[in-house]
């Protein structure tokens, strides 16, 4: 099997979502990158990370999915962070299916840190389950 080409973007406020970002893009083997950061030619797998903020993504991972093109995205995998429990998820798979962009029906999830609330989050164990999540993926398990 061919390697995919496969990039990693996301955004951070508070460096939960960049944690597990980076453990991502090691086990596919790339540098994850922040966002509006562009996507560079084609791709077959796009990890799209982002958080949940007052129970909604972000405005910047909005616009950003709005910039992406259909055309040189194989499919996309989104990973999310939050204190509480819901997840990015649905509001990403709706604005990327709407665009045209197919979307991995497995995504990744984790606690991050906010507050008082699960400090240490992600902690190793979350950024190894990462790592793993990503190799799935990528076929390199």
């Amino acid at each position: 099997m061919e390697k995919p080409n496969v990039a990693v973007r996301y955004f951070s406020r508070s460096g939960n979502t960049k944690k597990l970002a980076e453990a991502i893009a090691e086990a596919a083997g790339c540098t994850a990158a922040q966002i509006p950061a562009p996507i560079d030619g084609t791709v077959d797998v796009l990890f799209l990370g982002a958080s949940v903020y007052w129970g909604g993504v972000s405005a910047e991972v909005r616009e950003y999915i709005e910039t992406l093109d259909k055309g040189k995205i194989g499919k996309v995998v989104v990973f999310s962070t939050s204190a509480l429990a819901e997840r990015a998820f649905p509001q990403m798979q709706k604005r990327l299916q709407d665009r045209g962009i197919p979307v991995e029906d497995r995504n990744f999830y984790c606690r991050g840190s906010f507050a008082a609330l699960h400090r240490g989050r992600p902690n190793q164990d979350d950024l190894a389950a990462a790592k793993k999540f990503a190799e799935a993926l990528t076929g390199k398990e």
